[in-house]
C-alpha cells in the first residue's frame, strides 16, 4: 500500500519502483506484476550468494506486488500539490513501519534486502557501499526506461533508513539483545572457611 501512495503522488518514486514502473510502461504490464517478476528475478541472483531466503522473502516477493496492483486500483491519483505531498509523505511513513515490521518478525529478508546483505558478505565491501551502489543502478535504469524519478525518490532515500532505525526495536517480536547489552547474575563470593 504504501509503495502505491508513493507512486500516486506522481512526485518521485521508490528507487526499485523507479525501476519497476519503468519496465511495466515497456512491458505494458502492472506494476505490480513487473514487482513480482522482478523480486523472483531478484531472488535468483541469492543462488551464487548462498542467501536462504524465508517465508518472509517469498511472501515479499508475491503480497508485495498483489497489494501494490490493488491499492493502484482503489486510490485515485489526485491533481492537487497538497493532496500528493500527503500521498507521498503517508506513503514513506507508512513503508517505514512495513518494511521494520517485516523485519521484525525475523522470517526472512526481502529479496532486495537479502541481495544486499549477500554481496556485502561475499565481497566485503561496506553495507552503504553495496547498498548505493545497487540502489543508483536501479534508479539509474529505471529513468531510463521513463519511470518517475523526484523529490520522492530522494527523500524516500534520506528518510527510510532513519525511520526503520526508530521503528524496529518497537515492531520487533522477541527483540535481539545483545551480549553486551545483557546484565550479568551477580556473583556470589564463596564463604570463608570455616
Amino acid at each position: 500500500m504504501s509503495m502505491a501512495l508513493i507512486i500516486r503522488s506522481a512526485l518521485g518514486n521508490m528507487p526499485w519502483d523507479v525501476l519497476h514502473q519503468g519496465l511495466a510502461d515497456r512491458l505494458d504490464r502492472s506494476i505490480g506484476t513487473v514487482a513480482i517478476a522482478v523480486g523472483a528475478l531478484v531472488l535468483l541472483a541469492w543462488i551464487p550468494l548462498r542467501q536462504r531466503p524465508g517465508l518472509g522473502t517469498v511472501s515479499n516477493v508475491v503480497v508485495l506486488g498483489l497489494a501494490l496492483d490493488a491499492t493502484l486500483a482503489v486510490v485515485p491519483a489526485p491533481s492537487s500539490l497538497p493532496l500528493r505531498v500527503g500521498l507521498l509523505l503517508a506513503g514513506v511513513l507508512l513503508n517505514g513501519v512495513a518494511t521494520a515490521a517485516y523485519i521484525g518478525v525475523q522470517m526472512g529478508p526481502g529479496p532486495r534486502d537479502g541481495l544486499m546483505t549477500g554481496l556485502v558478505r561475499r565481497t566485503g565491501r561496506s553495507v552503504r557501499l553495496v547498498r548505493t551502489t545497487i540502489e543508483v543502478a536501479v534508479v539509474a535504469c529505471g529513468w531510463l526506461l521513463g519511470g518517475t524519478l523526484g523529490l520522492g525518490t530522494v527523500l524516500y532515500a534520506v528518510a527510510i533508513g532513519p525511520l526503520v532505525q526508530v521503528l524496529l526495536p518497537g515492531l520487533s517480536v522477541g527483540p535481539a539483545v545483545s551480549p553486551a547489552a545483557r546484565p550479568t547474575p551477580p556473583t556470589v563470593a564463596p564463604a570463608p572457611p570455616g
